[in-house]
């Protein structure tokens, strides 16, 4: 082979010669023209790539493109360079702080200076990066020494990006220029400006600069972007369908849960209503968790500081824990718990264990508690304190993959129970470029990581796989499910875990009659109630499945004279378990069953002179109106059997 030639790895195996120098573009040009105009980023040997820069040595190479989740990422990155440029044109002097993609587009945090802007200026900005990209200017990539990268910022009097230079390696500084704008960036992005087609600036946040409070306050600008403008309208309608199903706006009208300023931000209080959808969730695992051997703990919500020092909790996360609380006389330092698993490891260790006791399996509804910023509170999506449905697995190295794989068996029993069918199973793997993030050895993380791997493909997941997004004890299994209006949503994980057992020093007595370390697995099929919860009523708009419901029933009696009829079926479904209650309000039974529909309560039981005279009820369900006449027993069969069905499917 000549020496100007290498090898480029194609996703399908082939392997096919190129000159050195070549790009991801000019090789997409070579499959097909048609693949050339949608190549957005190149992922050369696992790390995304301009599509435009040239590539010098052997390589795997895979085209990435909209369908792409990194294609997507770069695409909206490029957007934020995009929208600093519209600023810097419409607002000249401004400084701009970080403008990366995120799940749903992009922002960019930007010092107006004594200027202040809202959303009527949103427009004009979207026209003036319309008419930019219009242009097609080529996004280029540059190398820079940090001096030069520091000259250039001071001239320009931006402290924001030489905050940032000062924590950058020299040699690996690189800037991207596109038209007239200029800015610090380690890309990649888009060939050109003119790939974005459609654009919307979505709203206007306040951000404090690195998320510290006594750092100046930015002007977040968040937006989103694509190459189509038919997507776009797409994008915007699923967003007032979002509106209408947010789970803070739902969560108000149904009688949830709310929060209080006086008990603290981000604390949820659960309201009676929300409190019986809590309980029957927890009630429906722990009957799932009881038929697979799991046992009941219970844990304090404090600990010792020094209980999460050995674990490497406080290290890696005590800055995101609320600060040690000392004791008054002791001087003793305690955490109010961030997480569950170093107290289950302090009950594995109250007695000895012998290789016959394994496998234990230790769950517990522990509410733990995290500082999360106040402006990156979100309902219940991101809160400071929330219960987590944990449990913790101490299995022998030989019982990894089983224990696993029925791990796995009850989390998709969960999805399948709650409507959650379009989901993937990521694999989380820790970055081989970056291994000091981690605690413990090769042998350890290898032998885990094979673990997960294996119980995937046995279990036939749709599966991808993401470096560096392990735990920093374990590789995980994170199961990504997609909601009805085809958001993703990261809902259930499984991580095994090495380094914990060995940091407490766990051990059990093996057949040899010697002592051996277990291997711990941590599971969460919900994650959190809270974030679940809230999942949960934007996926079905606050429509429940029946057996899940708070409201399963309104008995809606026509006049005063029926009252006590309604509170003999009322009785009736008290002794069968079912959520009823009974709307003796002096109204009309048209205004009746419309609050009753507005409240999404799934059965209406109506009574009148006729019903009590027959001994039966009319029923209405939601949604779908009159079903006729029952007796209130026959409607309990009913009921019940509605239930039966849709657990056992």
């Amino acid at each position: 082979m000549s020496d100007n030639l290498i090898n480029i790895t194609l996703p399908d195996g082939s392997v096919r010669q190129y000159e050195k120098g070549t790009t991801g573009l000019q090789i997409a040009l070579s499959i097909s023209e048609g693949l050339a105009r949608n190549v957005l980023a190149a992922k050369v040997n696992g790390e995304v790539w301009d599509a435009t820069r040239p590539i010098s040595q052997d390589a795997e190479v895979q085209l990435l493109t909209w369908n792409d989740k990194e294609g997507k990422s770069t695409f909206w990155h490029s957007s934020a360079h995009l929208l600093a440029e519209a600023l810097e044109a419409l607002y000249p002097g401004v400084k701009f702080g970080i403008g990366p993609s995120i799940e749903t587009g992009f922002y960019y945090d930007v010092d107006f200076g004594d200027k202040q802007i809202d959303g009527n200026e949103l427009e004009t900005i979207e026209k003036k990066m319309v008419e930019l990209a219009k242009q097609k200017n080529e996004y280029i990539r540059k190398d820079i020494s940090k001096d030069d990268a520091i000259a250039y910022f001071e001239d320009k009097g931006d402290e924001y990006k030489l905050d940032l230079i000062e924590g950058l390696e020299d040699g690996k500084i690189t800037f991207y220029e596109q038209g007239n704008f200029v800015d610090l960036c380690r890309g990649p992005h888009v060939p050109n400006t003119g790939f974005v087609k459609a654009v919307k600036l979505m709203n206007i946040a306040g951000a404090y600069w690195r998320g510290d409070e006594n750092n100046k306050m930015l002007t977040r600008i968040y937006g989103v972007s694509f190459p189509k403008a038919k997507e776009l309208k797409e994008y915007l309608a699923m967003v007032e369908e979002a509106k209408k199903r947010d789970h803070r706006k739902l969560g108000r009208e149904l009688e949830l849960f709310t929060f209080s300023e006086k008990v603290g931000m981000g604390l949820p209080l659960w309201l009676p209503k929300g409190t019986l959808l809590r309980e029957r969730l927890v009630n429906f695992l722990k009957k799932a968790q009881d038929k697979s051997g799991y046992q009941q703990v219970v844990t304090p919500h404090i600990g010792h500081k020094a209980l999460y020092e050995t674990s490497g909790h406080y290290e890696k996360y005590g800055k995101d824990s609320f600060q040690p609380i000392a004791t008054p006389h002791d001087g003793e330092e305690f955490l109010l718990k961030p997480m569950n698993c170093p107290h289950h490891c302090e009950i594995y260790k109250h007695k000895p264990r012998s290789y016959k006791d394994l496998p234990i399996r230790y769950a517990e509804f522990g509410t733990v508690y995290r500082y999360e910023q106040s402006g990156e509170l979100h309902g219940l999506t991101r809160v400071r304190g929330f219960t987590q449905d944990d449990a913790h697995i101490f299995c022998r190295p030989d019982q990894v993959k089983e224990e696993f794989i029925k791990v796995i068996d009850l989390v998709l029993y969960v999805f399948k129970a709650l409507g959650f069918d379009d989901y993937t199973a990521q694999i989380s793997l820790r970055d081989p470029k970056n291994k000091e993030k981690y605690i413990g050895g090769d042998e350890a993380w290898n032998k885990a990581e094979a673990a997960i791997v294996e119980a995937a493909q046995e279990k036939g997941l749709q599966t991808v796989t993401e470096l560096g997004e392990a735990a920093f004890y374990g590789p995980k299994l994170d199961f990504m499910v997609k909601d009805a209006l085809g958001r993703s949503w990261q809902l259930g994980t499984i991580q095994v875990d090495y380094q914990l057992p060995d940091r407490f020093q766990l051990e059990y007595v093996g057949s040899d009659n010697q002592k051996h370390r277990p291997v711990m697995i941590h599971r969460a099929p919900f994650g959190s109630l809270e974030r679940f919860v809230a999942v949960l009523i934007e996926h079905c708009a606050g429509n429940f499945p029946l057996w899940l419901s708070p409201d399963q029933i309104n008995i809606l009696p026509i006049s005063e004279k029926f009252i006590d009829y309604a509170n003999t079926v009322q009785s009736l479904l008290d002794e069968n378990d079912i959520a009823g209650s009974i709307d003796n309000r002096d109204e009309k039974i048209g205004r009746k069953i419309r609050d009753a529909e507005v409240k999404k309560v799934p059965f209406m039981l109506i009574v009148g002179e006729k019903e009590q005279e027959e001994g039966k009820v009319s029923v209405r369900k939601h949604g779908e109106g009159d079903l006729g006449s029952f007796t209130p027993e026959d409607f309990v069969k009913y009921f019940k059997n509605i239930i039966s069905e849709s657990l056992s499917k």
